[in-house]
């Protein structure tokens, strides 16, 4: 089946054989794996895919596009094809990779896997992100990756890393749920499950000062380190 073809036929499944959309599909490795958008320009609806779902059979990527159109077009419907995708999305970690690791996450992981999971989670892609303060952790169940906020990665109290290890660890387990066209990823049984973790009301509330100390430790690291460069460049100069 013809890319074009895959797409009229997700719009038409949904909508029925009366439409007034031309449609076109690229591939493209600009996207992070198995990544996807819509686009609408006049009468032309263009989807933009990884190149991973190349190889994906037509009736899954026929899923992916009706979610795309029905969040485009702002509307509620269901299908078959939108269950096969989701389901192909919740098992893509079994043949993902997992060649991304770091120590000082790996230990993290497994005190959280082994106390909170009974050691169940396999171990997926970890990766330290940026110095982010205001977002400290992700799950990406497209490349089965846990990543975390660099500014974890100094602080004595590993606690809190733990603690954002296990939020991210619950998003693996759980994956997501689904209900008409909504996503929820932070459902009712997620929050009950999130309280679990041992002293995660206080450490809730003292997360933002220990984030706060290390914004401000790194601040002035950096500008040690500017000073310093500064008077090297003063050294060269002479």
């Amino acid at each position: 089946m013809e890319e074009q073809d895959i797409a009229r036929k997700a719009y038409t499944d949904l909508f029925g054989e009366d439409c007034n959309y031309s449609f076109r599909t690229v591939y493209t490795g600009r996207l992070k794996d198995y990544g996807a958008y819509v686009s609408l320009s006049g009468g032309l609806m263009e989807f933009k895919m990884s190149r991973k779902w190349y190889s994906i059979s037509p009736e899954i990527q026929m899923g992916l596009m009706q979610e795309l159109i029905l969040k485009l077009l702002k509307k509620k419907k269901h299908s078959m094809y939108i269950d096969l995708y989701n389901t192909f999305v919740q098992n893509l970690h079994i043949a993902i990779p997992k060649d991304k690791n770091d120590p000082q996450l790996e230990s993290s992981f497994n005190r959280v896997n082994e106390r909170y999971f009974l050691g169940l989670v396999e171990r997926p892609n970890l990766m330290w992100g940026q110095f982010a303060t205001r977002t400290f952790g992700s799950y990406d169940f497209k490349n089965d990756t846990i990543t975390i906020s660099r500014v974890f990665k100094d602080m004595e109290d590993t606690n809190y890393l733990d603690y954002i290890m296990f939020h991210e660890t619950l998003h693996k387990r759980r994956k997501f749920f689904k209900s008409g066209n909504k996503t929820y990823y932070h459902d009712a049984r997620f929050k009950r499950l999130e309280k679990v973790f041992e002293g995660g009301e206080q450490i809730e509330k003292e997360l933002g000062r220990a984030v706060a100390r290390e914004k401000a430790k790194a601040y002035y690291r950096n500008k040690k380190d500017k000073a310093g460069q500064l008077k090297r460049k003063v050294f060269d100069w002479f």
